[in-house]
């Protein structure tokens, strides 16, 4: 990466997010027995819940992961993902996470197997369906969901098998950022005794689960090629579902606003993920 992840880069997104008509597009999706639900004892260990209109069962689920440099960040910034994911049929869990400097790697992927263990075991509460549950993160948070869909001892950890992720979804992340050689990524990973565990692209592998990595051409934060280099070591690895897209003209935090109702006409970002997700049923 040549660039710290600048939280400069979250302007436009928190923009958008406040935008009329972003943070409401269903409303009563999010109900109050659906906000803040625990899955650990740290006030940090929380999640919410986005319910499409008109009820049903055994729907599609979508844990989504924040970004913020491992060190930021707040569920209820993205509402309107969670708005977003939720018109289009699907139950989604927005999850905070412990954050740095209280915690360092491997802490906030451990929380996030551990959400996904609760969502796991109780998302029929709430109309999902536990074998249908697929990953989205941006930047730090698409991280952390290529950790979680590639090193296998996360999930295991947690009492879940590989199966437990149906596909991953990756925007605008970094995969493949050694040395480590910024300040946000020394707070982060500089307790690790060996860093090339904490690489996604480390865990590359062929029985890996559908992977679609998306990101801006205009990337300076995350530079593209974190995406390209993930996609490579993942076909070579012989993955069988491995999809790329670059957005021209996009930068670090357009990936995500693009899914808020003000700023979709910038990139279809969500008919994308929407796609490759319904894709395999």
């Amino acid at each position: 990466m040549t660039t710290e992840f600048s939280r400069r880069a979250l302007v436009p997104l928190l923009t958008a997010a406040a935008l009329p008509g972003c943070a409401a597009l269903r409303p009563g999706a999010l109900t109050e027995d659906a906000r803040d639900i625990p899955y650990g004892r740290h006030p940090r260990q929380r999640m919410d819940i986005y319910v499409p209109q008109g009820g049903g069962t055994a729907r599609p689920v979508i844990f989504f992961i924040h970004g913020g440099s491992w060190a930021t960040g707040e569920k209820e910034t993205y509402a309107f993902v969670g708005d977003a994911f939720s018109a289009r049929g699907f139950v989604t869990v927005i999850a905070d996470y412990r954050l740095v400097p209280e915690v360092r790697f491997p802490a906030f992927i451990e929380d996030g197997a551990r959400a996904l263990r609760v969502v796991h075991d109780t998302i029929t509460r709430y109309g999902g369906a536990p074998q249908r549950i697929e990953l989205v993160g941006h930047s730090a948070g698409a991280y952390n969901a290529m950790m979680l869909a590639l090193d296998r001892r996360y999930l295991a950890a947690a009492g879940l098998s590989p199966s437990a992720i149906r596909s991953a979804v990756g925007l605008s992340g970094p995969y493949d950022f050694l040395p480590l050689v910024i300040d946000v990524t020394r707070a982060a990973f500089g307790n690790a005794r060996d860093p090339a565990q904490t690489q996604p692209i480390s865990f590359a592998r062929r029985d890996a689960p559908p992977i679609f990595l998306a990101t801006g051409s205009d990337d300076t934060t995350v530079p593209p090629r974190n995406s390209k280099q993930l996609a490579d070591a993942l076909t070579k690895a012989g993955a069988k579902t491995v999809a790329l897209k670059i957005y021209p003209g996009l930068g670090h935090a357009d990936t995500i606003a693009a899914m808020s109702v003000a700023l979709r006409w910038r990139a279809p970002v969500l008919d994308d993920v929407v796609g490759f997700i319904s894709a395999r049923g």
